[in-house]
């Protein structure tokens, strides 16, 4: 088990009120934590010392969650494709090396404290249409409605997006347009989804602006960053949807 001695420059700040500030710590750690776990390790360091310990977000650090969200070295989620920052493991840095973490950058990311900050903007945009309309009672037969294949395979890679806002992170103007066509898409794209498909396009682009999210510029370093690696091709497609809902919605957009 190697051993590499580090040199972090954490985010720290109090509120989202207060003025944040890049704070420097050694710490020991070897190559076979994750990047979470080595953060484990510099909090009891700090604990020992009678320092508060740096916040930071996590739940299932197993890549499901999207709670792990940070900027490690100006990536979200650090340097491996693919990976949130929980499976990221210290063997993707060397011994001296000095690893600057951040919160995502993104006004409608407030700082909530150090590198929490507060994503509930997603949740409002998935309140916004993020549903369907179906029968209660007795589950319906899987086979009733016949899907075919690459329209269920489109909707099940959009349906992968776990929100972490990594895409919010990376885009230069703050955009969700990624976040939001992949829950839009996983929706539009299956019959389940038809009744309410105009209302949703309409709905969540709204209340994305609202939250105060930038412009896509199709700069794509959206899916670049994306943990599951979500398509662009998405992006186009709301787009599409968005024109033609508005085109034949009565509803004021």
């Amino acid at each position: 088990m190697e051993n590499m001695n580090l040199t972090l420059k954490v985010w720290r700040q109090k509120n989202n009120q207060s003025k944040g500030t890049l704070e420097t710590h050694k710490v020991i750690a070897n190559e076979h934590m994750s990047f979470l776990e080595m953060l484990d390790v510099l909090n009891e360091q700090l604990v020992q010392e009678k320092k508060t310990p740096i916040a930071f977000e996590h739940d299932c650090r197993e890549g499901i969650c999207g709670a792990c969200s940070m900027v490690i070295n100006g990536q979200p989620h650090g340097p491996q494709r693919g990976t949130t920052t929980c499976q990221l493991h210290m063997r993707q840095f060397k011994d001296g090396d000095t690893i600057v973490v951040e919160p995502f950058r993104a006004k409608a990311f407030p700082v909530i404290k150090d590198l929490v900050v507060d994503r509930s903007a997603f949740d409002r945009i998935i309140q916004s249409g993020g549903y369907i309309s179906v029968n209660t009672g007795q589950a319906v037969d899987g086979n009733t409605l016949p899907i075919e294949k690459d329209l269920a395979g489109m909707a099940f890679d959009a349906a992968t997006c776990i929100g972490c806002g990594a895409c919010v992170a990376a885009c230069p103007n703050a955009s969700a347009m990624l976040f939001t066509s992949a829950k839009v898409a996983h929706l539009n794209l299956l019959p389940q989804g038809a009744v309410e498909a105009e209302n949703r396009v309409l709905g969540m682009v709204r209340q994305m602006d609202e939250e105060g999210f930038g412009m896509c510029s199709n700069v794509t370093a959206c899916e670049a960053e994306c943990p599951k690696e979500i398509s662009v091709e998405n992006i186009a497609r709301l787009n599409r949807s968005y024109i033609g809902a508005s085109l034949t919605s009565d509803k004021v957009v």
